[in-house]
């Protein structure tokens, strides 16, 4: 497997409407791709914000290491963190 880039996964107001609207033939879930690691640790927050779920899943690949990374963020006391996370 080649490295990809990072992404996250969230649904939102807006996506669930259009899943609900649409008699469940849209995926409700939304998945936002980054150039960098980096560009998605800066929006983080707002995608923890605006997520109807308590918790995001994000996919990465890491330097030099074959496999996917997952973690899995939630706000913990108004900051995000991270609350689980390894390797699939």
């Amino acid at each position: 497997m080649s490295n990809f880039k990072p992404q996250v996964t969230i649904i939102t107001e807006e996506t669930r409407r259009e899943y609900v609207n649409g008699y469940g033939k849209k995926n409700p879930y939304r998945t936002i791709q980054y150039p960098t690691y980096r560009e998605l640790k800066k929006n983080i927050q707002r995608h923890l914000e605006e997520n109807l779920e308590a918790t995001i899943s994000v996919l990465r690949s890491r330097r030099g290491e074959w496999g996917e990374y997952f973690e899995n963020w939630q706000l913990v006391n108004g900051k995000a963190g991270i609350i689980k996370q390894g390797w699939m």
